[in-house]
């Protein structure tokens, strides 16, 4: 039987989400033994290696050599990872919640996050000695221990310089303040740019949930991105009555005096803004894509099954909302006010138990969605 806090996504732990944030998060790390009572793996080794061997996983191999290191991107052929030695080396694999209904549900235990913070989960099998290094990441992290054992140092050290000349961003000097190790179902939390060195001592899984903190460069450079390619300036640059020039490689002030007019017409409104986050935080990564059903179900079939096994949003796709506006991988959706409680209740638990009682609107999206491999039905009951 589930916990009242596993059945409700509340913090793992004896630890409410509440006291949790309002303590620990984005202030200092957090270790929750037996998290996860009885812990069992998404994905077991053989099925990690599987994925780090596809080219639809995104997917990094870490080796460490006495003082040298290496980095190669995936896929990678299951011969290849063989031949590696019995220790020192990790794969890396992003978005296991794409791959595995089990990886999902598991990353669906943190949902006391707002859904637009969350990044993914990813998976780390590494052999005794595997590591990525001392590092320090710009985001929060809770780290999962799955299969085996993994020791963990970490540290609020302000001086985070890394070793030169590596593709890894691995501090060039590390103090640890705090070590433990993990073991099935204990549970690790980092907050942002707080040191962390984890050491796999036997043969292991860690799964890794990642939250996203894009930086204020990235929002705005992608906010001007997005301006521009809406921009409808009239006017153009003229300079009737010029005369000969007598320093031709300098600017004319009256051309830099009209540059400087017309950039100052460029406004920007919080519409605008709210428009371009919902685009920008549901925009998929580049390597994802959803393929549509091979027959994809008529809208009355759709909607007759819809209500017997209810609906649920395809493991890769983002459904967020502000206000009345709602956003699907990068996409702004015109909603009717009649089906915008159904599609919050969809963005807010991923899926409906039932479409009875839908409104018409509401069961039109469904059906686009359906059929552009964004949304499917639900498990309960036999195939329609």
């Amino acid at each position: 039987m589930a916990r009242k806090d596993e059945a409700a996504g509340g913090f793992p732990g004896p630890m409410s989400a509440a006291r949790f944030l309002r303590r620990h998060w984005q202030k200092r790390p957090l270790l929750v033994r037996g998290a996860f009572p009885g812990f069992a793996d998404p994905l077991g080794v053989k099925e990690v290696l599987d994925l780090a061997a596809s080219p639809d996983a995104e997917s990094r191999v870490v080796r460490r050599a006495g003082r040298y290191w290496s980095l190669e991107h995936g896929p990678f052929p299951r011969a290849a990872l063989a031949r590696h030695p019995r220790r020192d080396w990790t794969v890396l694999v992003q978005d296991t919640n794409h791959f595995s209904r089990r990886a999902e549900r598991l990353l669906e235990r943190f949902s006391f996050v707002p859904r637009a913070r969350v990044d993914d989960l990813m998976v780390s099998y590494a052999v005794p000695g595997g590591t990525v290094g001392p590092h320090v990441d710009s985001y929060d992290v809770f780290l999962v221990q799955g299969k085996g054992r993994r020791r963990w140092q970490v540290s609020r050290q302000s001086d985070l310089g890394f070793v030169p000349g590596l593709d890894l961003k691995i501090l060039a000097r590390f103090e640890p303040e705090a070590e433990w190790v993990l073991e099935p179902g204990d549970m690790l939390y980092l907050p942002p740019e707080v040191a962390h060195y984890g050491i796999a001592e036997t043969e292991c899984l860690t799964w890794s949930v990642g939250f996203r903190a894009p930086s204020d460069q990235e929002l705005a450079a992608g906010f001007l991105d997005y301006l521009g390619e809406r921009l409808e300036l009239e006017g153009r640059y003229a300079d009737p009555g010029l005369a000969p020039a007598r320093a031709p490689g300098r600017i004319p002030p009256e051309l830099l005096a009209h540059v400087a007019r017309t950039v100052s017409r460029v406004r920007a409104s919080r519409a605008d803004a709210l428009e371009f986050a919902g685009r920008f935080l549901t925009e998929p990564k580049a390597h994802v894509w959803f393929t549509p059903p091979a027959r994809p179900l008529s809208r009355a079939r759709l909607a007759a099954a819809a209500a017997r096994r209810g609906l649920v949003l395809d493991a890769r796709a983002r459904l967020l909302y502000a206000g009345r506006r709602f956003f699907l991988n990068g996409e702004a959706v015109q909603v009717t006010a009649a089906c915008a409680g159904w599609l919050r209740k969809l963005a807010d638990s991923r899926n409906l138990v039932s479409t009875a009682g839908a409104p018409a609107a509401f069961l039109d999206l469904a059906h686009e969605w359906h059929a552009r491999g964004f949304l499917r039905l639900g498990e309960a009951g036999s195939n329609p």
